[in-house]
């Protein structure tokens, strides 16, 4: 999520990127929401890619409106950093927290968050390049900074001090619709003993069964659905023939 100026104020503007750069408004957040809830989403990521003193009322403002007209469960993150800006976000009506840099800033704060609102309650967000050896480093302040810690290593780190998911995405493939890194996605859902949500890179349905193949317990995308001919139920139907479980009804 991004802002839009408007003779009211700074307005939410969905926004969809292209390794992490090169961004797109693709729409009002609450109409796209309900859209995605339509076709059956199992849950949405709302994240504030601003992650400013202007955004953060916004980012606030936007939670509730969606908790309110939505029954699908909101994971919200983008600048989070305190356990102030936690609560804020669930009296809103968010349902988890997304934590990324605050979290690789001051690794005490997942412990804190998972101590005060449960495990269930923190999703690790893991923003990922591939490095020469095979592996793959960790980046994060969108990806512009590369903290020098490895992926695996780190995503082990944060499940050990209370994460309760770990949602990475693929800096190099992110927007690209060449499909998901699956070495990755499998590295890290056979290394954790929690979910994994793998991103960056769905450019067909067939990229979501792979993913699920690769041992991701659920898949993330945005591109996909906002700038191709596809919605989640096509999709769903899609991994539904592919012979994996998946819900097609409410």
């Amino acid at each position: 999520m991004g802002l839009r100026r408007s003779f009211r104020g700074p307005q939410p503007v969905l926004l969809v990127t292209r390794q992490f750069t090169s961004r797109r408004a693709v729409g009002d957040p609450l109409s796209q929401a309900k859209i995605y809830e339509a076709q059956l989403a199992d849950e949405l990521i709302l994240v504030d890619l601003e992650r400013t003193e202007e955004s953060w009322p916004v980012l606030l403002d936007t939670v509730e409106v969606l908790a309110e007209a939505l029954a699908t469960p909101l994971a919200v993150g983008g600048g989070v950093h305190s356990l102030e800006q936690v609560q804020a976000l669930l009296d809103r009506g968010a349902d988890k927290l997304v934590l990324n840099s605050a979290a690789l800033k001051q690794p005490e704060l997942i412990g804190r968050v998972a101590t005060s609102y449960g495990s269930q309650c923190v999703v690790l967000s893991l923003d990922a390049r591939p490095n020469s050896d095979g592996g793959w480093r960790v980046c994060s302040e969108g990806g512009n900074l590369d903290e020098g810690r490895e992926a695996l290593s780190w995503a082990l780190e944060a499940v050990d001090r209370g994460a309760g998911e770990v949602m990475v995405t693929a800096i190099e493939r992110d927007g690209t619709g060449e499909g998901l890194d699956l070495d990755l996605t499998k590295a890290l859902a056979d290394t954790l003993l929690v979910p994994v949500i793998a991103s960056g890179g769905c450019g067909l349905a067939q990229h979501f069964v792979e993913g699920y193949e690769a041992g991701a317990a659920a898949v993330a995308a945005g591109t996909f659905f906002c700038q191709r001919d596809q919605n989640p139920m096509q999709c769903r139907s899609h991994i539904r023939n592919a012979g994996l479980p998946i819900r097609l009804e409410v």
